[in-house]
C-alpha cells in the first residue's frame, strides 16, 4: 500500500463507512464516493484531514474518473442494494449496480489502477443449494436484476483481469448485520428492522414461519477481510463466499433480541412472499483457505453492539 488513497464507492454507507473509519486508524488516506442516496454524512468523520469526499454517482463515468484518478486502490461497495428496486426500476438501479462497476474498472485501467475489491451477493445462486452448504461452484441462477447484475459486474472484472492485469478480490456476502444498518430503509436487512421495533415496542413481521435460516456475518469482522484484500500481494481469481456456515433460524433471531431487550412486541407471521429463499448458508472452506479469518463475533454480542449503535 502506498501513500495514494484508498477509494471506497459508497464509503458513506453500512459497510463503507466502517471500513472509512478501520482504513484511517491504520493511517491510511481515503477517499469516498456516495450519491448519499443511502449513505448518510454523519457516517464520515468529514473533518478529518485523511478523508476526501466526493458526492456523486457510480453511474457517472466522468466523475468515476476522477475519483479513481491517483488512488492506489478501490473498494467498490456502491450500489443500490435491494432486490426488490431491482424488480421494480430495472433500468436505473442497472445503471448503478453494473454501469458503475464497468465505469469504475474502466476508470482503473485509464489510471494504471490495480487493485479492486468488489462486494458480489449470494444472491446470484438464486435457489440453487438451498438446503445445503453453497460453495462457490454452485450453479448460478440470478432470480432478479439485482442478482444478474452482480453476476454480470463478476464477468466484468475477471475480463478486465484477464485482459488488462486488474486484481480484482471478488467477495459474494451472505447476511451482512451491525450498527449503521438503517432500519428505515427498504434496502436494510431483517436485523437492524427487528431490533429497531423490539426497542421501540412495534409489532414485528415475519413473512413464512420463522423457520427459514440466513448465515450472518458481522460487520466488524468483514472489515478484517476486506481490509486482507486491499494489502495482500497477491488475490486468488474468482469469487469468495462471506460466511461462517451457520445457519441460524430467523425465530432463533427473534429469541436473542428478546432476550436482550427484557422482550418481545407482538410476531405478527405473515405468507411466505413468492421467490423469498427458504434457506441460505456459505460453505465457507474457500475463504478459509485463502484469508486468515478473524475469530468470529457471536450473534449475541453483535446483536448487543446494534442495539448499542456501539
Amino acid at each position: 500500500m502506498s501513500d495514494a488513497p484508498i477509494l471506497i464507492t459508497g464509503g458513506a454507507g453500512f459497510i463503507g463507512s466502517h471500513l472509512v473509519d478501520a482504513l484511517l486508524g491504520q493511517g491510511h488516506a481515503v477517499r469516498v464516493l456516495d450519491n448519499l442516496s443511502m449513505g448518510k454524512r454523519a457516517n464520515l468523520p468529514l473533518d478529518n484531514p485523511r478523508l476526501g469526499f466526493i458526492e456523486g454517482d457510480v453511474a457517472d463515468a466522468r466523475l468515476v474518473d476522477q475519483a479513481v484518478a491517483g488512488c492506489a486502490a478501490v473498494v467498490h461497495l456502491a450500489a443500490v442494494a435491494s432486490v426488490q428496486a431491482s424488480v421494480d426500476d430495472p433500468v436505473s438501479t442497472h445503471q448503478s449496480n453494473f454501469v458503475g462497476t464497468l465505469n469504475v474498472c474502466e476508470a482503473m485501467r485509464l489510471h494504471g489502477v490495480k487493485r479492486v475489491v468488489y462486494a458480489s451477493s449470494a444472491a446470484v445462486y438464486g435457489n440453487n443449494g438451498e438446503g445445503q452448504a453453497i460453495d462457490e461452484d454452485t450453479p448460478k441462477a440470478p432470480l432478479t436484476p439485482y442478482a444478474a447484475d452482480k453476476l454480470a459486474s463478476e464477468h466484468y472484472l475477471d475480463f478486465y483481469r484477464r485482459q488488462h492485469g486488474l486484481e480484482p478480490a471478488i467477495f459474494r456476502f451472505f447476511n451482512i448485520f451491525g450498527p449503521r444498518q438503517d432500519p428505515s430503509s427498504p434496502y436494510s436487512g431483517v436485523i437492524s428492522i427487528f431490533t429497531q421495533r423490539a426497542q421501540q415496542g412495534l409489532p414485528i413481521r415475519v413473512f413464512g414461519d420463522g423457520e427459514q435460516t440466513r448465515d450472518f456475518f458481522y460487520v466488524g469482522d468483514l472489515l478484517a477481510l476486506l481490509i486482507q484484500a486491499l494489502e495482500m500481494p497477491q488475490v486468488v481469481a474468482g469469487a469468495v463466499n462471506v460466511g461462517w456456515n451457520q445457519a441460524v433460524s430467523l425465530n432463533q433471531l427473534l429469541a436473542e433480541i428478546g432476550s436482550l431487550c427484557g422482550g418481545l412486541p407482538a410476531v405478527d407471521y405473515r405468507a411466505a412472499r413468492p421467490g423469498d429463499i427458504r434457506h441460505s448458508r456459505a460453505d465457507n472452506r474457500r475463504l478459509q483457505d485463502c484469508y486468515r479469518l478473524p475469530p468470529a463475533t457471536a450473534m449475541r454480542e453483535g446483536l448487543r453492539r446494534l442495539l448499542n449503535q456501539g
